[in-house]
């Protein structure tokens, strides 16, 4: 059996804006259910884990009966920190189960099913797998002395989400004690000895954390409705 666990802890502040941003609308609807709807639309058999902070739970189920939202999902606590609240998702996955699971950031609303395919296909042949894009812009690094250089870019990647293990895997890894170098959930694993591997993403994967970000994700959005 397989899961994925989506995390959605935003407050909105960069947004500027008091509705939590996975609740803000896109295409007429919270942001957070169109991402649910890439993963039921790549595969319907799979287990749906939404960890959301608790004070925004009658909400997030006020806006599914608003909106005739029906894709069946486990909603459970998050925690004060990504670690903590990609763990209370992870714990409620039986134990024994040798599947794998994903975990995706509740803003990322414009994976594509071929992103999320890559990524579970190339997990179960290697334990864990990240989807990555090149990138386009030049690089420099400041060094102590306050001097800067130029550093390769092609060396280095922009990494998005879903990030996906092995569950055996994933719960030993998170059963480490939390440290402030975990970036992301693939750093757990790392820390713990998995080796990453690296797939394609999507160049439309956004994460959606500023205003910028919401008009790009308007956008993104109108070119997928239909026309009339």
């Amino acid at each position: 059996m397989n899961y994925i666990v989506i995390v959605a802890g935003g407050k909105g502040q960069r947004m500027g804006n008091e509705v939590p941003k996975q609740f803000l609308l896109i295409g007429k609807k919270p942001i957070l259910m169109h991402t649910i709807e890439r993963f039921h639309e790549y595969d319907k058999t799979l287990k749906i884990i939404l960890v959301l902070p608790e004070e925004q739970q009658n909400l997030w189920k006020e806006l599914c009966s608003k909106y005739s939202f029906t894709i069946e999902h486990q909603i459970v606590n998050g925690g004060t920190t990504r670690f903590e609240s990609s763990l209370n998702g992870l714990s409620q996955i039986p134990e024994g189960n040798d599947g794998l699971v994903g975990i995706h950031d509740g803003v990322r609303p414009f994976v594509s099913v071929n992103t999320i395919k890559r990524c579970y296909d190339e997990a179960q042949l290697t334990c864990a797998a990240i989807p990555v894009m090149p990138l386009t812009e030049s690089l420099r690094i400041v060094e102590k002395n306050g001097n800067s250089k130029s550093v390769e870019r092609a060396n280095y990647y922009n990494v998005q989400t879903p990030q996906v293990f092995n569950i055996m895997m994933a719960k030993m890894a998170f059963a480490q004690p939390y440290q402030e170098s975990f970036t992301d959930d693939a750093t757990v694993m790392e820390q713990f000895g998995c080796k990453i591997s690296l797939v394609e993403g999507n160049q439309e994967n956004i994460k959606i954390t500023t205003p910028l970000d919401l008009k790009l994700a308007e956008i993104l959005i109108n070119e997928k409705q239909p026309k009339d």
